[in-house]
């Protein structure tokens, strides 16, 4: 009988054995697919920053050209005022020219 009851517990052993090999194989599998997915995740968190700063250098360059907006408009009213200004001494010109002309008569 003690040859029955240790052929029993050696294939016990064995199948306990395999099915502990099984779990280990499982778990190494699952292990495997969750470092995936941290990597994966640690990707995504890297776009993200990387967007982020591309957005906030994106502003700033938004920022001065709107600045330059601004400058390029009160640029423009200043040419303006020249314009007008031109245009007033044109007209004087041209009435200064005809008094002398008529002081020559």
């Amino acid at each position: 009988m003690t040859s029955a009851s240790s052929s029993s517990a050696r294939s016990l052993f064995a199948e306990s054995k395999q099915r502990l090999a099984e779990r280990v194989q499982v778990n190494m599998n699952n292990i495997a697919s969750l470092a995936r997915q941290i990597q994966r995740g640690s990707k995504s968190n890297e776009l993200l920053s990387r967007a982020a700063r591309d957005m906030a250098s994106t502003e700033h360059l938004m920022e001065g050209s709107e600045e330059n907006l601004k400058k390029m408009q009160l640029i423009a009213v200043h040419m303006g005022y020249q314009y007008e200004n031109i245009l007033k001494s044109a007209q004087m010109i041209t009435e200064v020219g005809e008094q002398v002309s008529n002081m020559q008569r």
